[in-house]
């Protein structure tokens, strides 16, 4: 009962800046999340594309729990900000490793359809790494909202700060 309110209260609040934040925390997380254990459960999404790509299992690794836990804390709007610019990072380095090689001529793994190779074929391959890229740095803009763990903690925060009568502590 009590996720049916908060749900409610969510849908029904004026702050629609925060409502999005929440609905924009959610795809994010949920993308990195699914992401990060399906480099867990599949090799050749993981440890043996990385492999591939020319990099140690330890990036593989350190790669799919980076988006685990980054992912999963952007959802639940805990240290949202630190967790999103990780998720950026990681953006940046998928693009330059994997994605831009394509613009330049040189893809790091063959491409089955066309186009293969240039500016057409670099926006395609690259279009989701891109967009993700836009919202991490969009969330750590931003921040978690006003519906967050961050939120809360925040509130609480201030709450000790203050002294009994209301006004901030000295």
């Amino acid at each position: 009962m009590a996720f049916m309110n908060a749900i409610f209260k969510l849908l029904s609040a004026r702050d629609e800046s925060s409502r999005s934040l929440v609905l924009v925390r959610l795809a994010t997380g949920a993308v990195f999340l699914s992401s990060g254990i399906v480099k867990v459960l599949f090799e050749n999404q993981g440890v043996g594309r990385f492999g591939k790509l020319g990099f140690s299992p330890a990036v593989a690794t350190f790669v799919s729990t980076v988006e685990i836990v980054a992912g999963l804390l952007v959802i639940l709007g805990l240290a949202t900000r630190v967790a999103a610019l990780s998720l950026a990072v990681d953006m940046v380095v998928a693009i330059v490793t994997t994605k831009l090689p394509i613009l330049l001529g040189a893809p790091p793994e063959p491409i089955n359809a066309l186009p293969k190779l240039g500016f057409w074929a670099f926006a395609y391959q690259a279009r989701l790494d891109v967009t993700m890229l836009v919202l991490c740095v969009a969330v750590v803009l931003a921040g978690a909202g006003a519906y967050s763990i961050d939120a809360i903690l925040s509130r609480r925060r201030t709450s000790h700060a203050m002294d009994r009568d209301g006004l901030p502590a000295t």
